[in-house]
């Protein structure tokens, strides 16, 4: 029996869509309890800066996960991402106890820190709004461009 399988880029595409849609709804949580509200869990896991994480972090998972959702920037996101992840997996979770340490803790950082280094490395996949407007913006160049003369005309 054989199977027929997809490009490799529709894999990468369901990465993507599924932790855009996972970091824009943690991006959302976190900003129901408003700025001050994860200022304070800033804060509480000793941060440094604890003001500035408590905006940047909340807007950069809200925007962010929106446009990686979308497919518009995810490698240049994706550079931030594997920053916040890293931090979060590896510093600060895989270093404290349960509850907010410890595998079960880290493990979805995990996964959207590997998830981040991938769209990073192969870019965003499949139905990504980048490649529509690149493909957009070429197609108006060639119509901008006059074409060669014909050789008649020559």
């Amino acid at each position: 029996m054989k199977v027929r399988t997809l490009p490799p880029v529709w894999g990468i595409t369901v990465v993507r869509v599924v932790a855009g849609l996972i970091i824009f709804l943690a991006g959302l949580e976190k900003l129901t309890g408003g700025f001050d509200g994860f200022t304070k869990s800033a804060t509480n896991l000793g941060l440094p800066a604890p003001e500035l994480w408590g905006v940047f972090i909340p807007l950069l998972e809200t925007i962010g996960g929106a446009l990686i959702l979308l497919g518009l920037g995810a490698r240049w996101l994706a550079i931030l991402f594997v920053v916040e992840y890293g931090v979060t997996t590896f510093v600060l979770k895989a270093q404290r106890p349960p509850p907010f340490g410890g595998w079960n803790s880290l493990r979805i950082d995990l996964m959207l820190f590997t998830a981040a280094v991938t769209l990073l490395l192969v870019g965003p996949g499949a139905l990504a709004l980048e490649s529509v407007l690149a493909r957009s913006r070429r197609g108006a160049e060639g119509l901008a461009q006059p074409s060669p003369p014909a050789l008649s005309q020559r």
